[in-house]
């Protein structure tokens, strides 16, 4: 009676070893809760899983790499959202010095505008050294960032570089912003905090000794951090920018393009790619960053990490800009817009659609894009089949600071031999208010595709794979029994 638990557990886990065959991730393990560390140990223990990486994996693995850019926005998400114990417990990386530095710094400042996003558990005193410390990093990253611009010209990102627009004196900032017929014209705009002591007007992207020495202790302790190491490892080994599987293609955000729905040409350190080339070069560049055989290469590799998580014509971002200066710093609701890819608009397109399938190698008919990044928001009715069941978007807001958006707790897509099955959750409160109230995790199943014949394991890639092995096999016996194979003579 005393390992009843024990038992149903295990009988648990093994019905679920038997029902699921292998578990594919599309995208953003972390910065989404307060346990990516604990998913990451899960997933690792797993019998067969692959990932397709999201921006926030791939803005983790820059910052285990050591990219200075990453590490900042990897601190300031999780300052943002309550959850530097992340760093601190589940990663051992120390924040002591970021601490006093903020507290030093920042003594008499409110930081309202750093204000703490979602549910958090911290006291009053947390959340003033959290405040404290989201601003420093924010400060932090946006030099950062804009060393990165001007070491990177080819990256296009020159607008994004905000400090030196700043007047100090008066407290406000000029932007160039569109007008009613696109042009961009000079807008000023007046800051909510003009309390920034560590900038020089003059040399505003320049760290201060104090800066510097912080973001050298980070960076070694990202690159030490042995727990964090063997996730990106796993992470490496077991995931990259796009997955083709059983005739879907899984990828996290979009394909770049033009307004014209046609492919655009990206600019990658010198040489123009689209489509398919434009992930397989990326993924190359990431994997540079750590296995590179030049310092160059690893230092390359490790920017284009960071290019990936924010640029404008990164397929795991697709937005225009990412306006964190602006929602801290300005009021105006305009300044915050990021104007998304047109490759949103395009979804219900099925000549577009189609194009996407093909430049990957897969038939128009009878495939799938199976897409993640952006979530569906169920509850204004939005629906997460496009294009006729030919796109599925799968992002539906499985963590907690997405739920209120999307009105639902993420999406399931099993994939069987009767056909394709969309699984939306609802929010999951607590176990004991599943046992108190006799509910479990509730779903709502739409059936996307019904196989008009059953399939079977030979219709899948491992059948395929099964097939050659067992031709190989053949080709074995047939030269063994017609006497090409000669049987090796073993001596007693």
């Amino acid at each position: 009676m005393s390992r009843g638990r024990e038992c149903i557990i295990a009988m648990s886990q093994l019905i679920q070893r038997l029902v699921i065959d292998h578990l594919h991730i599309v995208g953003d393990i972390f910065d989404r809760g307060p346990g990516p560390h604990k998913i990451m140990d899960k997933l690792m223990s797993y019998h067969s899983v692959d990932i397709q990486w999201g921006n926030h994996d791939v803005l983790w693995m820059g910052a285990a790499a050591g990219q200075p850019g990453c590490i900042a926005n990897v601190i300031r998400i999780c300052a943002r959202y309550g959850n530097l114990d992340i760093l601190e417990d589940g990663y051992g990386i120390n924040l002591l010095p970021l601490a006093t530095f903020a507290l030093n710094t920042y003594s008499d400042d409110p930081c309202t505008c750093f204000k703490l996003k979602g549910s958090n558990e911290l006291n009053q005193y947390e959340v003033e050294v959290n405040l404290k410390m989201h601003k420093a990093i924010s400060i932090i990253q946006f030099k950062a960032e804009g060393q990165l611009i001007k070491a990177h010209p080819e990256y296009h990102m020159e607008h994004r570089n905000l400090l030196h627009r700043i007047d100090y004196e008066h407290g406000t900032i000029t932007l160039d912003m569109p007008d009613e017929k696109g042009n961009l014209t000079p807008h000023t705009y007046t800051l909510l905090d003009n309390n920034f002591p560590t900038i020089d007007p003059k040399d505003p992207y320049a760290y201060t000794p104090i800066e510097a020495d912080i973001m050298d202790r980070l960076s070694k302790a990202f690159l030490n951090c042995e727990k964090l190491q063997q996730h990106v490892r796993f992470l490496l080994a077991k995931g990259s920018l796009y997955k083709i599987y059983n005739g879907n293609l899984l990828y996290h955000g979009c394909i770049p393009l033009n307004p014209d729905g046609t492919f655009q040409e990206v600019e990658i350190n010198g040489s123009y790619f689209h489509g398919r080339a434009l992930y397989d070069v990326l993924e190359s560049y990431i994997r540079k960053a750590f296995m590179g055989v030049s310092d160059r290469e690893k230092r390359l590799g490790r920017d284009i990490m960071w290019y990936i998580w924010l640029n404008k014509d990164s397929p795991l971002f697709g937005k225009d800009k990412m306006a964190t200066f602006e929602r801290y710093f300005l009021a105006e609701k305009e300044t915050h817009a990021e104007k998304k890819n047109p490759y949103y608009k395009y979804l219900e397109n099925e000549t577009v659609v189609n194009h996407i399938l093909t430049e990957f190698g897969l038939p128009e008919t009878g495939s799938h894009i199976i897409n993640g990044h952006v979530p569906v928001r169920s509850k204004n009715g939005e629906s997460p089949v496009k294009c006729g069941g030919k796109i599925l978007v799968i992002d539906g807001g499985f963590s907690k600071a997405y739920q209120k958006e999307t009105g639902i707790a993420g999406y399931t897509l099993t994939y069987n031999s009767y056909g394709l099955i969309l699984s939306a959750l609802e929010p999951f409160e607590s176990t004991e208010a599943a046992i108190e109230r006799e509910i479990d995790i509730h779903s709502d199943s739409v059936i996307v595709r019904h196989a008009d014949r059953r399939k079977l394991v030979g219709d899948t890639d491992t059948g395929a794979v099964l097939r050659e092995k067992i031709a190989d096999l053949e080709q074995l016996l047939m030269a063994y029994h017609s006497g090409l194979l000669v049987e090796r003579y073993v001596k007693n």
